[in-house]
């Protein structure tokens, strides 16, 4: 690119002020990551700091970005912790930070394009479809104040509705109509719009359920954030795996998004195998410690874009902040407060994001969506991932995203006819990824 706005890396002390900003606008987006998949609030806010400085560290700090909790990962995630536990869990998650290393040393080696060969849009789309649909009704079962899994009843109906959509709807809203960085923070937004809701019903004696601030009361000041092993599960490892595809793919346009506000070819220098080797990397680093895997934040994009701060220092200070934050113990109690209607109105608009987005990729294949070769493979692997099939080969187990993204992949390998490739409708990753990610 030409005529690049200068990104060298300038630690100063007054830009510190401009990283807690930073962090903020990515905040509500981080913690809302693990309070939906049961992970530690405080956990996930130390893991998104130290990932952020392990991928300055690999890419030189030459790029302005900010790492956190993956929104590809929530509805895996949650699936994962009810069947396998949260020990398995991160350690799946942990493989794939090493998928990502195997990815990393590919590019190297071979070049983009190889990616592109094994995930071109008629297999990425299919699966990034599965992910959201597969546990929708964990969104709607939330949003009526019910556990995820259907089991209880936390919040009466009556009560939890209208709380969940004032939830969605002022997300959507500032989404819509928001200006400036309202525009960048429509789900911080839209939860405070619910608890303050929430608040309300309560002081006014209706609100049966919905908040409980004893847990904040008895919390100390400070605190160790509650870090937990991960143990190695073959059944998780498998299941997570493929989840790693979809942000493998985004990834490319998230470093594109970047670059276009900088007007900077990252993909040249430090070059997409390191950035690749920074997300790979901080996710294994967050798994190991009980936090929800890494990516970079598009809501911290818009804020580069929106201040024109472009010194990639600035996201050290966002990084520290995010560590000194995580042993405040009252905040993570103060978070896991949020009422759970709350939380299901913004897993309707996310999950039905995420299936949109799997849209978009097959769009942009345009007529070639209809072609024999690849309506085979997206309608198999679609109808077979939401569908409840389920393999059993000996020691190996594979339904739902895993099954789905096997046969997506396997499928466009042995079908004869052309093999497509990657086809980007636009690389803009603002575009391409549900608010708050």
């Amino acid at each position: 690119m030409n005529d690049a706005i200068p990104t060298d890396y300038r630690l100063r002390l007054q830009d510190s002020l401009v990283g807690a900003q930073m962090l903020l606008v990515a905040f509500g987006a981080l913690v809302l990551v693990p309070l939906l998949t049961g992970l530690d609030p405080n956990v996930a806010l130390f893991t998104a700091g130290a990932g952020t400085l392990l991928f300055q560290v690999c890419t030189g700090g030459q790029v302005p970005v900010f790492l956190a909790s993956s929104f590809a990962f929530i509805a895996p995630i949650i699936y994962a912790t009810q069947t396998f536990g949260i020990p398995a869990t991160l350690g799946g998650l942990m493989a794939v930070g090493v998928v990502y290393l195997v990815l990393s040393a590919l590019i190297a080696l071979r070049g983009v394009e190889l990616l592109h060969r094994i995930l071109p849009s008629v297999v990425v789309g299919p699966v990034i479809m599965v992910i959201g649909l597969l546990l929708a009704p964990v969104a709607i079962n939330m949003a009526t104040g019910q556990t995820g899994d259907g089991s209880t009843q936390l919040v009466p109906v009556a009560l939890a509705l209208p709380v969940a959509t004032v939830a969605l709807g002022t997300t959507i809203y500032f989404a819509l109509r928001g200006r400036g960085l309202l525009r960048i923070v429509p789900i911080l937004l839209g939860i405070a719009a619910g608890y303050g809701v929430s608040l309300v019903l309560s002081l006014a004696g209706f609100g049966e359920g919905l908040i409980n601030f004893t847990p904040v009361l008895e919390a100390p000041w400070l605190a160790v954030p509650a870090f937990t092993a991960p143990a190695f599960d073959l059944q998780a490892i498998l299941y997570m795996l493929p989840v790693a595809l979809a942000p493998a793919v985004e990834h490319f346009g998230d470093i594109l998004a970047i670059g276009g506000v900088t007007n900077r070819d990252y993909f040249d220098r430090p070059g997409i195998h390191r950035t690749m080797l920074g997300d790979g990397l901080a996710t294994s680093l967050a798994a190991g410690l009980g936090g929800p895997p890494n990516t970079t934040y598009s809501e911290v994009t818009g804020a580069v874009a929106l201040t024109r701060v472009f010194n990639p220092a600035v996201m050290t200070w966002a990084a520290l902040a995010a560590i000194l934050l995580a042993f405040v113990g009252k905040l993570g109690a103060f978070l896991q407060t949020i009422p759970i209607p709350v939380m299901g109105g913004i897993l309707v608009l996310l999950f039905g994001s995420i299936v949109v987005i799997g849209l978009k990729t097959l769009v942009a294949l345009g007529e070639q969506v209809a072609e024999p070769r690849n309506l085979a493979i997206i309608a198999t692997s679609l109808i077979c991932g939401i569908g409840g099939m389920a393999l059993n080969l000996g020691p190996f187990h594979l339904e739902g995203i895993g099954l789905a993204a096997v046969l997506a992949v396997g499928l466009n390998l042995i079908l004869p006819g052309h093999r497509a490739v990657w086809t980007e409708a636009n690389p803009n990753a603002d575009a391409d990824k549900a608010p708050g990610e």
